[in-house]
């Protein structure tokens, strides 16, 4: 596995791989890695000739200071298990090699900016936007491959593809979970045990709300159902529960076309904030 910190480097050593139209695989991630992000690589290992792995924790994302700095960094762990699948390059910059000096462009993604994280985390998107905008210019991948547990980051990479048009392939993988149902995340490290057990009441109100949407109640009672359900879970502060286009993420009052209804939820449990969802 060749790893670079620079981007100089990295394009010189990708160019002549591009070159010989051999397809490039990009996997970003902010590090501290886990079985959700193997399975993203595994899946590109299958599909390209190179696979890229980025770790890069990228401040402009972040609206909450205390967020940024308990986020983990385990770079030499995350080393030794990308080598362990396959990955052929990795790319681990600084934020001073990625933003020399501060950004100064705005990126504004519409209605997805006014909903579920957008509405939660203000600058959120723009800071995700940029960070894989500039990713992409610098690798240049012919496929990006991201996980659905962040499906509104998805739509966002989506939207950022087609407006800008950019000649990638953007894959969209399954959320991999715990034996008892909680998705893989980065933040779960942050959680304690007794809140490890607890976060499982996540999946728990996605099923619950899959299950009334299939016995036919509506959007509307599903959400009134899981907004129940955590009033009865004090250790839980529920930010939102959503029934929306698995696409542009706006709510919908009834269901959508297959593969097109998601059940979106996020809520804080003690520091650590959870996101999860569901997809018809």
């Amino acid at each position: 596995m060749q790893r670079f910190d620079t981007i100089y480097a990295l394009q010189q050593y990708l160019a002549p791989l591009r070159h010989s139209a051999q397809t490039i695989g990009l996997v970003p991630t902010m590090g501290a890695l886990h079985e959700g992000h193997l399975d993203l690589i595994r899946r590109a290992r299958q599909e390209c000739d190179v696979v890229v792995v980025s770790i890069f924790v990228n401040p402009v994302q972040f609206n909450n200071p205390d967020d940024l700095a308990r986020y983990p960094r385990t770079l030499q762990q995350d080393s030794e298990m990308l080598s362990t699948v396959g990955t052929d390059i990795l790319f681990f910059p600084a934020v001073d090699e990625m933003y020399p000096e501060p950004a100064q462009l705005r990126l504004n993604f519409g209605e997805l900016e006014s909903v579920m994280e957008g509405a939660f985390r203000p600058g959120h998107f723009n800071g995700v936007g940029l960070v894989v905008a500039k990713l992409f210019h610098i690798i240049q991948p012919n496929r990006a491959y991201f996980g659905q547990k962040d499906l509104q980051q998805v739509a966002v990479i989506r939207r950022l593809i087609r407006d800008l048009n950019f000649p990638i392939e953007l894959i969209r993988c399954d959320t991999v979970r715990e034996t008892d149902g909680l998705a893989m995340s980065s933040r779960n490290r942050n959680l304690t045990e007794v809140e490890r057990e607890q976060a499982t009441s996540l999946y728990k109100a996605l099923t619950l709300a899959y299950d009334l949407l299939i016995e036919g109640q509506s959007p509307n009672q599903a959400k009134a159902a899981v907004t129940g359900l955590f009033a009865q879970l004090p250790t839980f502060r529920l930010e939102y529960v959503e029934i929306a286009n698995a696409d542009t993420l706006q709510a919908v009052s009834e269901l959508q076309a297959p593969g097109q209804t998601a059940i979106c939820i996020a809520a804080q449990l003690g520091k650590v904030r959870l996101i999860d969802n569901v997809v018809f």
